[in-house]
């Protein structure tokens, strides 16, 4: 599966635009040519230059830094609210795949509640109810997405149960938790990274979203979608402050989603390959 992975280009360019977008985020106070939130008014809407790579905003800031600076909000946040739900929805999925019965039904009748609502109406009723919030969007991004990873992993956890290996540890006496860990974990671990590989595309696409509408990072914080938020303001005299903010949530959801199909494609046993 590795080597064939690594044999796409289009696998390894995905790989090296989301490691640049990563590494750029963690220097953003090195590589940044500016402080994102100096404000010079006698210098806003400047057009491209040395000093300003991208020109300068409403309120004479740096595009380009802010646009840096916007990487750890809007990707590592995305992360963060992935590796989150990814967490609760295998909790989740393998004890109701596992173990059966009434803990199944309990935690099914949760997830079939959960998944009868169309996710961006229960996003928004859950910020509402907490409060406008970067840590409130990750909560509720977690408390509506968990269910989906649930119903998935528990689907593939009962087709493992079955399988000879695990039916051999029961009878020689191994514990539930050495069996979840040692057998059933392993076993759906690449399904699971696939599975979030392509997600993350559609969670960094709803942080965005959030901030955009006043929701989710809060001004003067740099992150991709208040900067669209800013710029919808001044669309129609400087529409070109769209543009950075509007490219750069482009290309890095579609390398996480065209990776995702990669990882897919490359795990995929009917594949033919020459």
């Amino acid at each position: 599966m590795i080597k064939q992975f690594f044999q796409s280009r289009l696998s390894i360019a995905c790989l090296v635009i989301i490691l640049l977008f990563t590494l750029a985020g963690i220097f953003a106070p090195y590589i940044a040519p500016n402080d994102p939130y100096e404000t010079d008014l006698m210098n806003k809407f400047s057009s491209y230059t040395r000093e300003h790579p991208l020109g300068t905003d409403q309120l004479g800031r740096c595009v380009l830094s802010r646009l840096i600076h916007g990487i750890r909000p809007t990707l590592f946040l995305s992360l963060l609210a992935m590796a989150g739900t990814i967490t609760l929805g295998l909790v989740m999925g393998i004890l109701a795949g596992y173990f059966r019965g009434w803990v199944d039904e309990v935690i099914m009748r949760v997830v079939d509640v959960m998944l009868s609502f169309p996710s961006q109406i229960m996003i928004l009723a859950v910020v509402a109810l907490l409060g406008i919030d970067i840590r409130n969007v990750i909560l509720a991004n977690i408390f509506v997405k968990w269910a989906w990873y649930a119903r998935m992993i528990r689907t593939t956890v009962i087709q493992y149960t079955g399988k000879n290996f695990v039916l051999f540890s029961k009878s020689i006496g191994s514990g539930s938790p050495y069996i979840l860990t040692r057998h059933l974990l392993p076993c759906i671990a690449s399904e699971l990274v696939v599975l979030a590989t392509l997600d993350t595309g559609w969670t960094i696409l709803n942080i965005s979203t959030l901030s955009f509408l006043g929701l989710g990072v809060q001004a003067p914080t740099p992150e991709w979608g208040a900067m669209l938020n800013e710029a919808k303001n001044v669309v129609t005299s400087n529409p070109g402050q769209m543009v950075a903010p509007g490219v750069a949530i482009v290309i890095l959801i579609a390398a996480f989603n065209m990776l995702g199909d990669c990882m897919r494609d490359a795990m995929d046993p009917r594949e033919v390959r020459n």
